[in-house]
């Protein structure tokens, strides 16, 4: 199949004017403040869950079961906006569906309801990301897809800083976990009206899309990237393993108490530069080779990861550890969405973004997973070592890929 001819530059309009348009804008407001609602209740769920008598066990059902139906609806999702030729009522759908579920949690008595309303939530978290996606390469050029996915994950992250502190600011004036819930709609309104002044480019619906073959005829060179991007991403383990090894590396000098509170600034930290980086990570993604710069980063998450094998207390050496997490993170979430925007056709652009965000959150549970369990059933050095080897392989892959555009 000869993918050439699908490519619209001129669904690019927005982008001639400047990559900073009216779209870009929408799109990053959007995140913002989707991610302040969604981290203002996440910050508070296991602490509201103690008091319906629920532990760790149910938070991680929830949160397993929450993953499984949002990988699979950012696969359909995209497809879907691919056959229908429009993506803007999906995304707008998408965030009315999170931001409607998640005020919810205040009606819940237990953690069953939670179980069911997180999976809605997530559901429309799901349904949203590959379509947004999409639409942010649809409303640049080329040229500068690296500066529009680096802005919207630095305000994406922002968000995701600000809810938490949002929270805790409640909490401390005493206000109740359900009252906190309830206040979550109130930035997922402005999240909503924020997609909706996105100015959608026409485009052709196609429903002559079947969803396999649509899978099957994606460009050799996105599949070989997503490959690639799979590989790294089943050792890339939840960043609260991270602060989890912090505290267990400080607390035999520091005590429990101070050990947990050094690990929350040292995760503060590495927030920070993962906001501050994202946009400087798109940029030099625009000037140089973004799959070069996905290799280093991919090998800067392995080199993390074998620094948390070594048995420190060096309060130094863990900030360059967390300063590292910040850097990669922020150089992964920048360019693979660029990366791919290169590689794929306009027409099947969503396929291709719900393709890579069903193989990312797969790679997000198996990762955790194996990771926790090796260094639970064996030693922390086996599987930070394992997370280490899966990075570099990663890398490795990428580095052997042609540098291939759509």
């Amino acid at each position: 199949m000869a993918h050439e001819p699908l490519v619209l530059v001129s669904q690019a309009k927005p982008g001639r004017t400047g990559w900073l348009n009216r779209n870009v804008a929408a799109m990053c407001a959007a995140s913002l403040f989707s991610d302040m609602s969604h981290e203002a209740a996440t910050a508070i769920l296991p602490l509201f869950l103690t008091t319906l008598g629920a532990g760790a066990a149910a938070l991680g059902v929830i949160e397993g079961a929450a993953d499984a139906v949002a990988s699979f609806f950012k696969l359909l999702a995209g497809y879907y906006s691919d056959r229908i030729g429009k993506r803007k009522a999906l995304a707008a759908a998408g965030y009315i569906v999170t931001g409607v579920a998640k005020p919810l949690f205040a009606l819940a008595t237990s953690w069953h309801q939670i179980l069911g309303l997180r999976a809605v939530a997530w559901l429309g978290r799901g349904t949203r990301g590959p379509v947004r996606d999409a639409m942010m390469a649809d409303s640049v050029t080329p040229e500068t897809y690296g500066r529009a996915f680096g802005l919207h994950r630095a305000m994406d992250t922002l968000g995701a800083m600000l809810g938490p502190l949002a929270a805790l600011l409640l909490l401390h004036y005493a206000v109740s976990y359900r009252t906190i819930f309830w206040l979550t709609a109130m930035p997922a309104a402005l999240a909503v009206g924020a997609i909706l002044l996105v100015r959608e480019p026409k485009r052709t619906a196609n429903h002559g899309l079947r969803f396999w073959q649509t899978v099957a005829a994606l460009p050799s060179s996105f599949r070989r990237f997503t490959l690639a991007a799979g590989i790294f991403g089943i050792g890339n383990f939840a960043h609260s393993l991270l602060t989890l090894r912090a505290i267990e590396l400080l607390t035999p000098s520091l005590g429990k108490g101070r050990a947990g509170v050094v690990a929350v600034g040292l995760y503060t930290f590495h927030n920070l530069l993962y906001a501050g980086l994202s946009f400087p990570a798109g940029w030099l993604g625009d000037r140089r080779s973004k799959r070069a710069l996905l290799a280093g980063a991919y090998c800067l998450f392995g080199l993390l990861a074998l620094g948390l094998i070594r048995q420190t207390s060096s309060i130094a050496f863990l900030l360059l550890l967390f300063g590292a997490a910040g850097a990669y993170i922020a150089f992964v979430d920048a360019l693979e969405g660029a990366y791919a925007a290169e590689l794929l056709p306009a027409p099947v652009r969503g396929t291709g973004y719900g393709v890579l965000s069903t193989v990312n959150g797969v790679g997000d549970f198996v990762s955790s997973v194996l990771v926790g369990v090796l260094w639970s059933r064996v030693s922390a050095s086996a599987g930070f070592g394992y997370a280490a080897a899966a990075g570099f392989a990663g890398a490795l892959t990428l580095i052997l890929l042609r540098g291939e555009r759509s």
